[in-house]
């Protein structure tokens, strides 16, 4: 699994990639065979002004799957990785499952045909 760190109008700490990073990690790890990239691109949408305005975008790019995309903003940076990483989680897990249950009907239809020999 390759992780993407980057970071728009302003300028990314190593503390904040390095959350970003672990998180990731950690959060994908059940599901590092599946997952070919994930990218997170930080941004401060009002600068200096301060504000509900870090955002937090996750792509998630699956083998044989749609891409997940996720967005959170939030005013800290922490929580924004947190909540949006989290919730990219949840939808990966929710369409590796549905492929898994296609997978299975598709198995069993198969295997139910051959009995009647069709």
């Amino acid at each position: 699994m390759q992780i993407d760190i980057q970071s728009r109008s302003f300028l990314l700490t190593g503390a904040l990639e390095n959350h970003a990073h672990n998180r990731l990690g950690f959060t994908f790890l059940h599901a590092s065979s599946r997952v070919n990239r994930v990218r997170v691109t930080l941004s401060d949408l009002n600068g200096p002004r301060g504000g509900v305005d870090n955002c937090c975008p996750v792509e998630v790019r699956l083998e044989g799957l749609p891409v997940v995309i996720v967005k959170d903003v939030q005013s800290d940076m922490y929580t924004a990785i947190d909540r949006a990483v989290g919730r990219a989680a949840r939808t990966v897990k929710r369409h590796l499952a549905q492929q898994g249950s296609r997978r299975h009907r598709a198995a069993t239809q198969h295997t139910h045909l051959l009995g009647t020999g069709f």
